[in-house]
Parts: C-alpha cells; structure tokens; sequence
C-alpha cells in the first residue's frame, strides 16, 4: 500500500507554530505567529455590523441552494467597488470580471491554475520575502518560481533599487505577484511614486502583474490602501487581484475572498473569465454562501456599511497605536537598538529585526511565539501581555 511509505509532512510555518503554542502550558504564553486580529481582550471578535447582517440573514434566507460558479452578481459587484471605485472606468466599461472564492488563498489558487493553462512556461516572481503561503500557492500550480529583492534588512525598510532592477529584467509574458498594501511579513509599503515606476516598467516589460489584495482598510484607509492599483492600472492593461474580507470583516473562518481579472476590453474579460469559471468548476464547483452574504447585507445597506467603515478604523487605529506603544516600552528599557520603523510600517505584520536566534530564545525560554525570520503579528500584542513582552525581548537582545 502506498500509504505506508509515506513519511509525515513537515509542519506549516505559521499553522504549526500555532499548533505548538497550543500545547504550551506556560500561562503567560503569546502567540504572536498567526496572522488573526485580535482585540485588546486578545480574542478575535465578531463584528457587530457583522452579528446584525447574520440576524438579518438567519430572519430571511429562505435556500441553501447551490450558487452559481463565480457567485452572486451583488457580491461581484460590491467587491469591484471597493477595489477599484464604483465609477471607475474599468466597472463602467465593464472590463472587470469577478469570482467569489473560498478566501484570499483561493482567489490566490484559482488565478494560479488559470493562468497555468494560458501561460504554461511562465515564471512568478514574488518578493523577498513574501507571504510563506505564495511559493507553494504557485508551485502546487507547476510554476517555475523566482524572487525579486524586497526587504532591506540593514534600514528595516523597502530595497527599492534592487527591486526596480530585478522587475527590468523580468521576461515578457512571466507574472509578478505584488502586495497591494500592508505587505506580509514586513509592513513596508511602496508609495504611490513607486507604483507608477513599477507600472511604467510591467507595461514595457510586458509581464503580469498578479496583485495580493487581502488588508484593505488597514493601512491608511478603505480608498488610499488601493492608491497602488489603481496607479499601476494606469499604466497596464490587464493584471489579475486577489482579494480577502477574512481581516477588514473579521470573516476569517467563512473563507470569504475574490479573483478578479482587469483586461483591455469587455469582450477579452468576458473570454477570459469563462476560463475562469471552468478552473473554478473542476476544483470546488461553486463558492460558499455565508460568508458573501454577509459582505453584500452590509455593503447594500447604508447604515451596517457606516457600521462597519467605523469597526475597520477601529481595528485600525488600534493596530498604529500598538506600534507606537511597542517602539516606546522598549525604548523605556533601555534596549540598545533603535525600532522606530516600527511604527512607520503598515498593517498587522512587522519585520521586527529579530534573529532567528532570539526568535528561538523567545519561543523557548518565554513562552512567545514568533514566526522564524522575525515577523510579528502586532495585533497579537495587548495591554495585558506589552510589559512581558518587552522584558522578553530586552532580555533576549541581551542573550544574543
């Protein structure tokens, strides 16, 4: 039987940290590893524009019919709106096509498999370093993989120039996987003066770019956050995004995401997303409905929208000031490093400058759990747990 032969898989990088977490006995324990937002009570709520579109729901659905292939054309139409503007020239030209997917990963996944079909020789390139899930999202797809230089660990910051010369040299035809905002695992962000650089060199480089949408609202807001693609569509004519309501709606076990394909004219979107739909139909046949159901009730209804835009500044407010807090406790302690970037990086995530050492240290002695190469899930820190935190990681500077 083949299936004795096989050995265990190793564990995932972010899933198995939270796996050993979990089996920690220490009570003073944090996991700063799994990318969920939590409150400062440290648990991931519900939100409440949420729990009233749920009431809602619960009080009228009347079918747990299937769905159609791509999804309901309401919830389509709420996630262009929010990608791109509702009167944007791409949703009145209609040169936008939508699929609801099973989250972020799965708008990640179908995208992957689609353009296999229609670019077989390609190679993705994503960042260094990117989110851990990427390389085996486009692998698992049979794509060749290479990087362009992203982090620059010396100023804790963007590696412009070493980015700029490595997308100059990317073939036409080849697909870049870009973060739109709040860029997972570092928080460094480009500006919108370097978006219309790197739009400049994907229109004349003639590769694809493949945007990771999953922080909407996080970063500076719901409109400046898609600042980046809005400035590189300017410059193409067609690039494919894929989008998460899992953190600005807090839908993280719903798997509530999109894969939305932009092309030149309406009639090359419509040819392309039938391609689209029959990727999706030999992997999952059609979306989960719960989760955009909830998305739709509250974005069609203006009140629960006002709601929400309120909880997303929240969540977002908290996270700055988190940052603001970390970068000054550890300052008060006299660490002999400075972490000001800190608090100019954007989202839940932070490059922290840790070593894999002191990660190590952290987990083993501490009882805190960081993600190897030093992310952080800032949002995982709170009032109760800063002051052990900080005493930790002062402690482990210390220890080398």
């Amino acid at each position: 039987m083949i299936l004795n032969e096989l050995q265990p898989a190793p564990p995932d990088a972010i899933l198995g940290l939270t796996e050993a977490f979990k089996q920690d006995t220490r009570e003073n324990k944090i996991n700063l590893g799994v990318g969920v937002y939590q409150d400062d009570t440290g648990v991931t709520p519900v939100l409440q524009s949420v729990k009233a579109a749920e009431e809602r729901l619960l009080a009228t659905e009347t079918s747990k019919s299937y769905m159609s292939i791509g999804g309901a054309p309401e919830y389509k139409a709420h996630v262009q709106a929010l990608l791109f503007g509702a009167e944007h020239a791409i949703v009145r030209e209609q040169r936008a096509r939508t699929a609801h997917t099973p989250g972020g990963t799965g708008g990640l996944r179908v995208g992957a498999e689609f353009l296999k079909q229609i670019r077989p020789d390609a190679t993705v390139w994503v960042s260094t370093p990117t989110w851990a899930n990427h390389p085996g999202i486009f692998s698992a797809a049979g794509f060749k993989m290479a990087t362009y230089p992203y982090y620059d660990a010396a100023t804790k910051g963007l590696d412009y120039e070493g980015m700029l010369e490595a997308l100059r040299a990317v073939p036409a035809g080849d697909i870049v996987l870009l973060h739109v905002c709040c860029h997972n695992p570092t928080g460094v962000d480009l500006t919108e003066s370097q978006w219309q650089e790197i739009g400049a060199i994907a229109s004349g480089q003639g590769w694809t770019p493949f945007l990771d949408f999953a922080y909407q609202g996080l970063g500076e807001d719901l409109e400046r956050d898609r600042l980046g693609l809005l400035t590189l569509l300017d410059a193409v004519p067609e690039c494919l995004i894929a989008s998460s309501f899992s953190k600005n709606f807090g839908l993280y076990r719903e798997r509530t995401g999109a894969l939305t394909l932009v092309a030149s004219t309406a009639e090359s979107a419509a040819a392309a997303f039938s391609h689209v739909e029959k990727t999706i139909r030999v992997i999952y046949s059609n979306p989960p409905a719960h989760g955009g159901l909830v998305v739709s009730t509250i974005l069609s209804d203006q009140e629960l929208r006002a709601q929400w835009e309120g909880e997303v500044t929240a969540i977002r407010d908290r996270i700055q000031s988190v940052r603001q807090t970390l970068v000054s406790e550890l300052h008060a302690r006299g660490v002999d490093r400075d972490f000001s970037f800190i608090e100019q990086q954007k989202g839940m995530f932070s490059f922290s400058g840790l070593s894999d050492g002191q990660v190590s240290y952290l987990r083993e002695q501490k009882g805190i759990y960081i993600v190897k190469g030093g992310r952080i899930n800032v949002a995982g820190i709170t009032s109760r747990n800063m002051a052990y935190l900080c005493d930790s990681i002062a402690e482990a500077l210390k220890s080398g």
